[in-house]
């Protein structure tokens, strides 16, 4: 299955919603796919989607999940590769008005070159990204909270003690 989830920014990503959309109608995509649309006016037609899930319903389908679509925000990145989904990220974009800036092109990026997701700047590159995850090993995801505990730990004994 596939699961989209476009956040709850009060910004709307209908272009992605479309694309998927059309790659369902065409057959590119098999899979089931269940969307959280957010604040998306599109309307998807050949697959089901609600506005907003709550925590549970989130968690209950992107746990079906083998793909996980979604925007470049860290949070849904983070949380998808924690429980080891295949991700795809795209970046929001102001020219669309899907957002403020284009700072998600700067996150994507940086998942990406830590072979954790596959990131695309454009919608017109979803279908061959669809293709890529499945083939692709990606890396697990090593949280770095510990050793950001463990430095504030050491600084503060430092500074104490001195």
């Amino acid at each position: 299955m596939i699961f989209i989830t476009l956040g709850s920014q009060k910004f709307q990503f209908n272009r992605l919603l479309k694309t998927v959309n059309e790659l369902v109608e065409r057959g590119i995509i098999k899979e089931e796919v269940f969307a959280q649309i957010g604040y998306s006016d599109y309307k998807p037609t050949n697959y089901n989607y609600k506005q907003f899930l709550d925590r549970d319903e989130f968690a209950a389908m992107e746990g079906k999940a083998d793909i996980v679509i979604t925007h470049g925000g860290t949070g849904a990145i983070i949380g998808a590769v924690k429980k080891g989904k295949k991700v795809i990220a795209v970046a929001r974009r102001a020219k669309y008005g899907e957002h403020v800036d284009d700072h998600q092109l700067q996150i994507i990026k940086q998942f990406e070159n830590q072979n954790l997701i596959c990131g695309i700047t454009d919608v017109n590159e979803l279908e061959k990204a669809v293709d890529y995850v499945y083939k692709h090993t990606f890396d697990n995801y090593k949280s770095n909270t510990s050793v950001i505990i463990e430095n504030i730990r050491n600084f503060i004994q430092e500074n104490i003690y001195d």
